[in-house]
């Protein structure tokens, strides 16, 4: 594994000793198997997009603040070809920290890729009341917030705040790619 996974891997193990949880607790809360979660914290393996936000959801935190504390100190400037690209094969998902997060300041931007035909689905916000603005740069995406279906294409902005589960869909024939700024 690479050093990410390997450190994004001792994030969660602290994450979850930190709230006194066993692996079965855990399990048990956020719907993720035992042996999962084992060998993530293990770095076994390397975690989906859809696991992370379970896990997210148990500790009240963005998936991006858990990005943040794996990563290293803040840097007011980030070059294109320096940012975090982390990558889910199972899904079809690549997230790019265009802004990384730094304790003082709030707002972030993530630029994320799927692929045609892909769907990733979130049984809860990984923080409720997350506010998002969702920026389509190409492509075309379906996404469902709790009952709500939208259909986006490219310049299209969706402006929502999570509070419950959620979607996100590519059409067989168009991937998505576009930029989400969290608040």
């Amino acid at each position: 594994m690479d050093q990410f996974t390997s450190q994004l891997a001792e994030r969660l193990k602290r994450l979850r000793q930190d709230a006194e949880l066993t692996l079965d607790q855990l399990a048990t809360q956020s719907g993720v198997s035992r042996a999962t979660l084992s060998r993530l914290e293990k770095a076994e393996v390397s975690p989906t997009a859809e696991v992370l936000g379970k896990l997210c959801a148990v500790y009240g935190l963005p998936m991006s603040r858990l990005m943040a504390m794996v990563e290293d100190e803040f840097v007011p400037l980030v070059h294109k070809a320096d940012q975090e690209v982390w990558h889910d094969a199972k899904t079809g998902f690549t997230r790019t920290k265009v802004s990384p997060p730094a304790a003082k300041l709030k707002g972030e931007i993530i630029r994320g890729q799927l692929e045609p035909g892909k769907t990733i689905s979130y049984d809860q916000p990984s923080l409720a009341g997350l506010e998002h603005h969702l920026v389509m740069l190409s492509g075309a995406l379906f996404i469902r917030i709790d009952d709500q279906h939208y259909s986006l294409k490219a310049g299209d902005c969706l402006r929502y705040q999570l509070f419950a589960s959620s979607e996100f869909i590519t059409p067989p024939d168009n991937g998505a790619d576009y930029l989400i700024m969290l608040v």
